[in-house]
């Protein structure tokens, strides 16, 4: 396969084909994958007692300054290069380990071979779609009938820190339209009889430190742009400040628990009562798994 691309909002109209890629992500056709197992990492409707079927790809169309992953978000470590059928395999064989669900984390720039992957694929749990938020439209309709869960991340709704610190401006408005179109495919969330979400939205927003301000403009937009009771929402407070960070002074502290308490308060005021709320306790990097080829 061989084709141009812009299936991510950078619209990078990059030349992609089965064994390089260019562009913003610089990653070839066939989604490289470095770890495929059970997880137990995510909020509890999504890992539950038997961990989420975590399948972790490598490469990003964002460049966020702290990310925890950037082992393989930069591209550093290598991972397998899987075909469609390859794939399906490695999601079968997760499957089959007992786990809730098959969650595809940071699989935006593999849009088009996950989708040729998961037609006609009977997996009999839910399939996750674990992103940034940071996604087209026309893209994630490719999924339509294909997910069942999207858990986006809403990290910004101010411009100049989404482009700071993921040199993405225009993150506010496309991350908010695109969470709008899984919605769309969705409808409101449901949870089965283990308390284990079956469908819906799980929109993801991590505090980051002296940006409380931000973190209350996202509140107020999801509050404002979805039903009441129709979303679950996840206020995490887990930010650990990362090497390489010299550059942004104000990052390299962890978040302030009362910081964390107020945004609690303000996110019930609001009306975002469904869904999670991290202590800062939580801020620590033992949850990081191992990305050594597990599964591939």
């Amino acid at each position: 396969m061989e084709y141009i691309c812009n299936d991510c909002p950078r619209q990078c109209g990059a030349l992609r084909n089965d064994i390089k890629g260019s562009g913003f992500c610089g990653c070839a056709v066939l989604p490289t994958v470095v770890r495929a197992a059970p997880h137990f990492g995510e909020e509890p409707c999504i890992s539950g007692v038997n961990g989420s079927g975590a399948v972790f790809f490598t490469g990003c169309n964002l460049r966020c300054v702290f990310c925890q992953n950037r082992e393989i978000s930069r591209g550093k470590s290598g991972g397998k290069a899987l075909t469609v059928s390859e794939l399906r395999d490695t999601m079968l064989r997760l499957r089959d380990t007992g786990v809730h669900n098959i969650n595809l984390v940071t699989p935006t720039h593999f849009v088009r071979v996950i989708r040729d992957a998961l037609d006609g694929l009977e997996l009999g749990i839910p399939v996750v779609w674990n992103s940034s938020g940071y996604e087209s439209v026309e893209s994630l309709r490719m999924l339509e009938g294909l997910v069942q869960v999207y858990m986006p991340d809403y990290k910004y709704a101010q411009s100049d820190l989404a482009a700071k610190y993921s040199y993405a401006s225009d993150y506010p408005t496309v991350a908010l339209e695109a969470v709008k179109e899984m919605f769309r495919q969705t409808g409101a969330y449901k949870l089965d009889g283990d308390g284990i979400m079956t469908s819906g939205v799980l929109i993801r927003h991590l505090i980051l430190p002296e940006c409380e301000e931000n973190s209350m403009e996202v509140i107020d937009r999801i509050s404002d742009t979805f039903p009441e009771n129709s979303v679950l929402f996840s206020l995490m407070s887990q930010y650990t400040p990362m090497p390489g960070l010299e550059r942004f002074p104000e990052l390299q502290k962890r978040i302030d628990p009362a910081v964390s308490r107020n945004l609690y308060r303000y996110m019930v005021n609001c009306g975002l009562t469904d869904g999670y709320w991290q202590d800062v306790c939580s801020a620590t990097d033992e949850m990081i798994p191992q990305f050594d080829g597990t599964g591939v």
